[in-house]
């Protein structure tokens, strides 16, 4: 079973609401650490932690869905090791790429809110939790964002970076699990920014 189109904090100060497609609103769930690591992101960027009640406001019905760009369609592994990454989907971010390698579960949930564009994406890959934090670390760097967080819980690795309350509004997160006898399951969401 595929995750729904769902509703995502993508961006700083923004929850973009989504319709599956039975038309109904849906949340996409997410692991407890990459919500803590999303939750830091944009505590840390946005500086406005006074405007609660304005984020947790629901959007007007008119524009909940209006400007949400359809799922993309990914084929067979876009990105071969030691390859050219691909792009998580049309319009991401230089930071916002899939794991040379990696396997994606299925198309990645994308949004447009206010501040631009973002989108989730959960792939699988034979690379260490390591080996691919390390590589999103590497990918923000180059983008000019800063590191937010860092976890490692029980093996699960996590890192979030961004480029700040003066920024444009950019945030890369990922996750990675290790999966017992298995490939490691990750999951990557971003911001573009305006």
């Amino acid at each position: 079973m595929s995750p729904p189109q769902a509703c995502a904090t993508v961006a700083l100060n923004d929850t973009v609401f989504f319709k599956d497609g039975h038309g109904m609103k849906r949340g996409l769930s997410v692991a407890a650490g990459m919500a803590a690591l999303t939750a830091a992101g944009l505590l840390a960027g946005c500086g406005e932690g006074g405007k609660a009640a304005e984020k947790n406001a629901p959007p007007p019905a008119d524009t909940a869905v209006a400007g949400a760009r359809p799922p993309v369609k990914l084929g067979v592994a876009p990105s071969a090791p030691g390859g050219e990454a691909a792009r998580a989907a049309d319009g991401a971010p230089s930071f916002a790429v899939i794991y040379p390698g990696g396997d994606p579960e299925g198309p990645a949930t994308l949004a447009q809110s206010p501040t631009g564009p973002g989108g989730v994406l959960t792939f699988t890959t034979d690379a260490t939790p390591e080996a691919v934090v390390a590589f999103y670390r590497q990918r923000a760097e180059a983008a000019g964002l800063k590191t937010i967080n860092a976890m490692n819980q029980g093996g699960v690795l996590g890192y979030a970076a961004g480029d700040g309350a003066d920024g444009r509004g950019q945030l890369l997160s990922v996750v990675a699990n290790p999966i017992e006898a298995g490939p490691t399951s990750v999951q990557l969401s971003w911001s573009a920014g305006r």
